[in-house]
């Protein structure tokens, strides 16, 4: 077998490195001197040290994928050599901004560091539980306790085994539990296949669900900070048995009519017509996909009130849930339902697939592929056990890849099949935010985290476009990635966001990225806001979602731009619309929800990875079976996408 992946994190900050970064977080979270008094005070005198945050973010440094601990180390080593540490706060406050101006490794090690700080002033847990942040800002924290697990009981059976090796044997390996995943090992099991589940991250459920932020983030991949190269992406993707599908929103699009013509075009023969119909309707049935218990929150009633003044249309959305669905607690949806409400994979189809026996191992990082004469003969995986840790080889002549948009390529990389497109023509569904300030409070993190959208703007700039979506809102993130001036107005800002609407436009993509592997051999994404379509797309989204706050009665409105950007009532608009048309390429962030095409379907092998029905072009016996499977980006929140295709290539399997 091939070496372990499981690689241990580089050597602990030395003290030179550890001064100049405790200096930083001190200097985007100072303690500041303040006339108010409580919960208030405290969120003014207590900083990055007092609270023990610069000493979490250190000991986390060592762990960071390699790209973004290189680019925080070298920024770390200038700073020490500049004296950096012993210097006043605001010499350091310009030090820093002017290290964010530097569009590359520097403005990324600032990006990591603003993330991780603002991420654990959010995050962190006293004894009891709570955030000491959160009575400051108006954060209710959560609103209830899990059940316990015999309320809750796990009921997917989990394969054992011993510390070591191990070798398991099925006609099937799936590789991914999520959208995709879990229905080509349901329907697979169903027609009698002996089928094995492979799952990096760890089976949770119910009673593991606390509606907290930063607890949610382990059933995220790289627990939810994950960095294209140079930082201008941030990459959200599930981690966790049942994937994506039990932290998602649960919106639920059906694939557009032009994207299934264009699709059929490329080699998926029959995606235009009733076959592909009836495996979106099985999808649709199977998840329970309704408008019946979608409910809008004040943040949403806001955007639809733009909308509405602008004469632009919206609908509510659909969602995968059960008709009990209380929106007193789905704010926490992104953390899991601790309700149970969301009709995802583990409630689903995994369900179904350890009905008809399939099995399930948790924990296990696929390293490879292996194959022999151009067919499939199983996988090789180091598994994390409660005993140790166990090299498990699979024999199975079949082998799906459905590790998600970002893991599926690598595997194929490690594995060194797939031909020259693995990795290549990967779509991101760039997401861009804007958030508008109303003289009421709003708190968007309260209710359903989505519930509408307008459709009315998917197709404004050369034929592609971008949805209006109301969206939850993240302390953590939204601190984390608005432009940091001085750390005073960065703290009054904060203590204003329970009057914040949080809104986003999910752009349908033009360009792509890339996946590619790091010298570790992990995964590593490449993409940059490169593309004019896609640059125009992202201007228009800031744009028109600036004009809907404005109508809603926003007095202020701003993005996630690197340097400030925004705009207050009073304040020339047409001169804040020509300011953000003038704004660079590099000083947008976005983020991804949607990873896609990376292992792409096709007729042809030099554009694709495998052929219209979904197995590799080079290699008989391995399919893809998720969203890298998508030729282009849907336009639309992809899960029914993905698992209607994953119907579809299950039945292609099942008559190969």
């Amino acid at each position: 077998m091939t070496s372990s992946l499981l690689t241990s994190p580089s050597a602990p900050l030395d003290a030179v490195r550890r001064s100049a970064l405790e200096a930083t977080c001190d200097t985007l979270l100072p303690s500041l001197a303040t006339d108010a008094t409580g919960e208030v005070a405290r969120f003014f005198t207590d900083g990055a040290i007092e609270r023990g945050i610069a000493a979490a973010v250190a000991e986390a440094v060592p762990a960071l994928p390699v790209d973004a601990r290189e680019a925080l180390l070298g920024l770390l080593d200038r700073l020490a050599d500049e004296g950096f540490p012993d210097a006043p706060l605001e010499r350091r406050v310009a030090r820093l901004r002017e290290a964010g101006e530097q569009e590359g490794a520097d403005r990324f090690a600032v990006r990591q560091l603003k993330t991780m700080t603002f991420g654990m002033l959010f995050g962190q847990l006293d004894d009891d539980g709570r955030n000491p942040a959160w009575g400051a800002i108006g954060f209710p924290g959560p609103r209830s306790e899990p059940p316990s697990p015999e309320e809750a009981p796990k009921t997917l059976p989990l394969q054992t085994l011993p510390a070591g090796e191990a070798t398991l044997t099925a006609d099937v390996c799936v590789i991914g539990s999520g959208a995709g995943g879990s229905v080509i090992a349901a329907r697979l099991a169903a027609a009698g296949r002996s089928v094995l589940v492979l799952e990096a991250g760890a089976y949770r459920n119910e009673a593991d669900f606390r509606q907290i932020e930063s607890v949610g983030a382990e059933m995220y991949l790289g627990n939810g900070i994950v960095w294209s190269d140079g930082g201008q992406l941030g990459l959200l993707a599930g981690s966790a048995l049942g994937g994506g599908t039990v932290i998602n929103s649960m919106v639920c699009l059906p694939t557009p009519d032009d994207i299934r013509r264009d699709w059929t075009a490329r080699g998926l023969d029959g995606l235009d017509g009733d076959e592909y119909d009836t495996c979106i309707d099985r999808v649709w049935q199977r998840l329970n996909v309704n408008t019946e218990a979608t409910r809008y929150n004040r943040n949403t009633e806001l955007m639809v009130a733009g909308l509405t003044g602008l004469g632009m249309r919206h609908q509510p959305l659909p969602r995968n849930v059960s008709s009990d669905d209380d929106p007193t607690y789905c704010g926490y949806c992104n953390a899991g339902c601790q309700q149970g409400c969301k009709q995802s994979t583990t409630k689903t189809y995994l369900e179904d697939a350890a009905r008809d026996g399939a099995r399930f191992v948790v924990h296990a990082t696929v390293e490879r592929v292996t194959t022999e004469g151009g067919r499939a003969t199983g996988v090789e995986a180091t598994v994390q056990g409660p005993d140790g840790v166990t090299r498990l080889r699979v024999d199975a002549p079949t082998v799906v890849v459905a590790a998600g948009g970002i893991e599926s390529p690598a595997v194929l990389l490690r594995s060194g099949i797939g031909g020259d497109a693995v990795g290549r023509y990967l779509r991101v569904h760039p997401a861009w935010m804007v958030y508008g300030v109303y003289p009421e409070p709003v708190e968007a993190w309260n209710g359903q985290i989505q519930s509408a959208v307008s459709m009315d703007l998917t197709h404004c700039e050369s034929d592609t476009g971008f949805l209006v979506e109301s969206l939850t809102l993240s302390p953590s993130t939204t601190a984390g990635q608005t432009a940091f001036v001085d750390p005073r107005r960065t703290r009054e800002e904060l203590l204003g966001l329970r009057r914040v609407a949080s809104w986003h436009g999910v752009s349908h993509d033009h360009g792509h990225g890339r996946v590619v592997l790091d010298r570790d051999g992990q995964a590593l994404v490449r993409w940059r806001l490169e593309d004019e379509i896609d640059r125009r797309v992202a201007v228009r989204a800031h744009v028109e979602l600036a004009r809907i706050h404005r109508e809603a009665g926003a007095e202020e409105v701003f993005g996630f731009h690197w340097s400030d950007r925004r705009w207050r009532a009073g304040e020339d608009f047409d001169a804040y619309v020509a300011q953000l048309e003038r704004t660079p390429a590099d000083e947008f962030t976005a983020y991804s929800a949607h990873q896609m095409g990376s292992c792409r379907l096709g007729a042809d092998p030099a554009t694709s990875v495998a052929d219209g029905r979904g197995q590799l072009h080079d290699v008989e016996g391995v399919w893809i079976g998720d969203a890298a499977a998508l030729p282009t980006a849907p336009g639309v929140n992809p899960m029914i996408t993905i698992m209607a295709l994953a119907e579809r290539t299950a039945s292609r399997m099942l008559g190969a």
